[in-house]
């Protein structure tokens, strides 16, 4: 072949391989996808303070990765953006935690990148943006997530078009909703589905049953799901993930065959799905791969199954909040690999297993709140970082070997039997504990060395209620306290200035209640404390000023005096003010009302404050308990209290209210509790023609005015909740606070505290009622005491006062009733305090089981009655002594049945002595039916004992309090 030949076949081969090389090199970005991305990037901004700030979670810290993007570079090479090698479209675009802020509307630009496959938005800030409808038009798209990014609105339904899609993330975004009919359609449409990710979505719906069965993560957290849980949801056959964690109305049963994910599933969370019933379920033991299981509050009860401990791959176990009882096993096989165990709050009870000291994966342990008992034994691990063993029956010293967990964090072993010196230089060595609890136990805290600097810096929460606490210097070093409690010790004098320097900026909730302290000087005006409790100490001169953030203050039960200071007014953020049992003067500010809007209790009782209650109350008042009560306040109850519609609690008692009955405070429907006893209320109780009234009231008391006429039936007739004995129990008060109300019951008065929901009172005594007692009242069933006494009431007791079972007080004395005491009354077995006397009655006196154990005193000053106690005849009198067996026991059987009474009787002391009585009654009458009387007057001595004990121990208590 010749020169010329062979040019001519180098030339065809170069072409020709230049041709090749030229088809496979990339293609650069379409002029018109840089521009389409550009506009895009114009419409919104770039601020790393407002946006992605939470990227941390994902382990990312925030990129603004659009600020690189211009037209000097193809746009394939920006970042977050890849493209198809062949066409240059863009089919991948991932601006997560890029810090964008702006509007993403359906003019935007973006949805011109119609090749797209994979598109990520999240952790930005979109809102108020809503997911356009023409994300429906990406029908290439397998990869979807707008998560943490700001949306709001309804999903589309075109979202469902998007037939290809194997990932859609679309979580904790603002108020981001799917219809019901959109959720099924979802699942129906999208078959390739592999990952879902609805996290704090609001679905408000079922679960369909037709899931794709290539679903590998299903997370519906916090969703508003209801109904049933389907059970073929357990049988999905490449099940990873499952997480449909608080939808409170989520019910089902776990499966009690193979679940076909067992296989495969890793993490399982159902934390407040209702599973109610046994947890005995074999299937459990399938789970060979399982890593995670959240079964937190799912009332669940019974054993944990033995197969949960067998499982080896398990990392994470929550069981907590159920009704799980017997022991955990000393020895298992597995857990081999468990980090976190929580079985907190739950009836497991036993000793602790020698395996949670030495299994050295474990790092945090929390078991509160159950019945576990015995000693801590010697810890052989030191990988714990954890523990919480509070709210158990565990006693002894604490273990030494505590010490050498060094990397601990979190101890608490509050509220249980721990005894002995504790020395603060225990805890030294914790450099990173931020959280100590010791709280009610036997403990006493020392500083033998008086060392000022031993507890480590990292401290955020300490609880030391009940540790014989007299010092604060061993709290020096600890400058990052969040959280104090140290009520319940032997804190004198006041509060160093060090302690305030040392947590102006940190300290929040502050607990010095039931300590002897004597002043509080002042607390610096940028201290951001929300929580301040300081009752029952000797605390005395004025009200100290304090900080404007507080939300609740709590000062009752100290020798304060002076006004209330009017900056008190600035406290804008003030949730809950107790200023109860104090030396309180002068008048209350009106400026309370106003703050009304925030407030939502107001305690100023048992102090001497005066004037007319001129306080205004505004529209949207949150306030919940407002109490008053022994105080000298004048002039008229304050009407804009109607505008409290939150309102639960009035007591105004004890002051000199001039007025008539408010019966406009009837249209409040919460009003549990309404006290206006001694005051100057007059005139009668007049009918209304407004519905409803009263619809939640419990506790009416009126007594000591000087209310005329008739007792009002029409009244009575709207008290619904005391004719219903199902009531359910008041709504915790806010933080800790406890709603107390001065009741008359058993012939004593009584501060009676967070009993509110058992208590059920009428008390209309000492006034100027006259006529008949209303059948009526038979039907307030719920009534616990019903006290209609010192009044002009004629005629006689209505029978269907025996419908009232629950009735422990009953109080007609010193009126004109006559006729006969209906036998029905024999019938009320809770019956305690009987008082008929000093009126006009006569007949017979029925006998009955209570009746037994009534004196003379209940019925003296009716000449016409007669009949035990009072008198032989009518048939009954006083149990005859029969025989020897009846009248004298041996001595062995005696205390036999001595015993066995004392324990059936006291179990109802706490209710009402009558409760434990009747029980007692039931139990024992059959053995010995005519020991009755003398058995009363035991257990009355009994009683008696107990009380004297009770006052020697206070005034012993009271003793070393005062140093005495």
């Amino acid at each position: 072949m010749g020169n010329k030949q062979l040019s001519v076949v180098l030339f065809v081969f170069l072409c020709h391989e230049l041709a090749f090389s030229s088809s496979t090199l990339p293609q650069l970005c379409n002029k018109d996808q840089s521009i389409s991305l550009l506009k895009f990037k114009q419409t919104l901004t770039v601020d790393p303070y407002n946006a992605s700030s939470s990227c941390g979670y994902l382990g990312q810290n925030p990129y603004p990765k659009t600020s690189t993007w211009n037209m000097s570079r193809d746009c394939c090479l920006w970042d977050g953006v890849i493209c198809d090698e062949f066409t240059g479209h863009v089919i991948e675009l991932d601006l997560s935690c890029s810090s964008l802020v702006g509007i993403i509307d359906s003019n935007s630009s973006l949805f011109q990148l119609s090749h797209l496959q994979r598109f990520n938005l999240s952790w930005n800030n979109f809102y108020p943006s809503e997911i356009s409808p023409l994300f429906g038009r990406f029908s290439h798209l397998t990869h979807l997530d707008l998560s943490y990014s700001g949306f709001t609105g309804q999903i589309p339904s075109e979202i469902s078009h998007l037939s290809k899609l194997q990932s859609l993330y679309l979580s904790s975004n603002w108020r981001l909703n799917l219809g019901p009919h959109n959720f099924k359609f979802l699942l129906q449409n999208l078959t390739q589905l592999r990952e879902l990710v609805l996290y704090e979505v609001n679905i408000a719906s079922t679960i369909p049953p037709n899931i794709s069965p290539h679903i590998t993560t299903l997370i519906l957290f916090n969703t508003g799901l209801y109904g049933a849980l389907p059970e073929s949801i357990f049988h999905l056959p490449n099940l990873q993930v499952l997480n449909l964690a608080l939808n409170y109305q989520l019910s089902g049963y776990f499966p009690k065959t193979k679940w076909n994910s067992s296989a495969s599933l890793r993490v399982l969370c159902l934390t407040n799905v209702n599973f109610s019933g046994d947890f005995i379920v074999e299937s459990f033991g399938c789970l060979t791969s399982l890593q995670s299981l959240h079964l937190y509050s799912c009332n669940l009860s019974g054993p944990i199954p033995e197969y949960l401990w067998n499982l080896t791959r398990i990392e994470y176990m929550d069981l907590g909040y159920n009704d799980l009882g017997g022991s955990i096993p000393m020895f298992i096989s597995g857990l081999q690999n468990l980090k976190h165990l929580s079985l907190s709050s739950n009836n497991l009870n036993g000793e602790l297993p020698s395996w949670i000291y030495t299994r050295p994966s474990l790092t945090h342990l929390s078991l509160s709140f159950n019945h576990f008992s015995g000693q801590l034994e010697d810890f052989k691990s030191n990988s714990l970082v954890g523990i919480a063993l509070d709210g158990n029956r565990l006693q002894g010293h604490l273990p030494m070997s505590i010490q050498n967990l060094v990397n601990l964090t979190r101890l608490d072993l509050s509220s249980n039997n721990f005894s002995g010196n504790v020395d603060v230089s225990f805890f030294s060595n914790f450099k990173q504990l931020f959280y100590l609890g010791l709280s009610h136990n036997s403990i006493l805290l020392t500083n033998d060395n008086n060392v000022k600097s031993t507890l480590p810096e990292s401290l955020i929460y300490l609880s030391l209620s009940g540790c014989e606490v007299n010092e604060l210097d061993f709290l020096r070093s600890a400058k990052n306290l969040g959280y104090l409690d140290l009520s319940n010790n032997n804190i004198e004098g006041t509060i160093p200035d060090w302690a305030w320097s040392n947590w102006m900026h940190s300290l929040n909730y502050l607990n010095l209640s039931h300590n002897m302290l004597t002043s509080i000087d002042h607390f610096p005006s940028f201290f951001q404390l929300y929580t301040l409790d300081l009752r029952s100490n000797f605390l005395q001169g004025s009200l100290p000023i304090l900080p404007s953030s507080l939300s609740t203050f709590l000062i009752s039960n100290n020798s304060l005096s002076g006004e209330i200071p009017s900056f008190f007014c600035n406290l804008t953020l003030l949730r809950v003010l107790d200023l109860a049992r104090n030396n309180l003067t002068g008048a209350i500010s009106q400026c309370l009302g106003n703050m009304s809007d925030k407030l939502e209790v107001l305690d100023m009782q048992q102090n001497f404050l005066s004037g007319n209650l001129q306080t205004t109350f505004r529209v949207g008042s949150r306030l919940t308990s407002f109490n008053l009560h022994g105080n000298k306040l004048e002039g008229k109850i304050p009407k804009t209290l109607a505008n409290c519609k939150e309102l639960e609690v009035l007591d105004l008692g004890n002051n000199h209210l001039n007025d008539t009955f408010p019966m406009w405070l009837g249209t409040l429907p919460k009003l549990r509790v309404l006290s206006l006893r001694s005051n100057k209320l007059h005139g009668p109780i007049r009918a209304s023609r407004t519905k409803n009234l009263f619809p939640q009231l419990q506790i009416l008391d009126l007594s000591c005015n000087a209310f005329t006429a008739e007792l009002p039936i029409n009244l009575f007739h709207h008290f619904k909740a005391m004719m219903r004995t199902n009531q359910t129990k008041m709504a915790p008060r806010v933080g800790y606070y406890e709603d107390s109300v001065v009741v008359v019951t058993k012939g004593l008065e009584l501060d009676v505290v967070r009993i509110l929901s058992l208590y059920t009172t009428i008390d209309l005594s000492s006034n100027k009622f006259e006529g008949h007692i209303p059948s009526l009242l038979g039907d307030l069933i719920a009534l616990r005491v019903l006290n209609l006494s010192r009044n002009r009431l004629q005629g006689d007791i209505p029978s269907s006062l025996g419908n009232l079972s629950l009735v422990e007080t009953l109080d007609l004395k010193y009126n004109q009733l006559s006729g006969e005491i209906p036998k029905q009354l024999a019938s009320l077995t809770s019956l305690a305090i009987l008082n008929l006397s000093h009126n006009h009655l006569q007949g017979c006196i029925p006998q009955g089981p209570q009746f037994h154990t009534f004196e003379n005193n209940s019925y003296e000053g009716n000449d016409g009655l007669h009949g035990f106690p009072i008198s032989e005849g009518c048939g009954s009198g006083r149990i005859p002594e029969t025989n020897n067996t009846t009248r004298v026991l041996d001595e062995e059987s005696t205390s036999e049945f001595l015993n066995d009474f004392w324990k059936a009787a006291l179990m109802g002391y706490g209710s009402g002595l009558v409760i434990g009585l009747s029980i007692a009654y039931i139990m024992l009458s059959a053995r010995n039916p005519n020991w009755l009387s003398w058995i009363v007057e035991e257990l009355e001595h009994k009683i008696a004992m107990r009380r004297r004990k009770k006052k020697r121990g206070q005034r012993r208590h009271r003793r070393r309090n005062n140093g005495v």
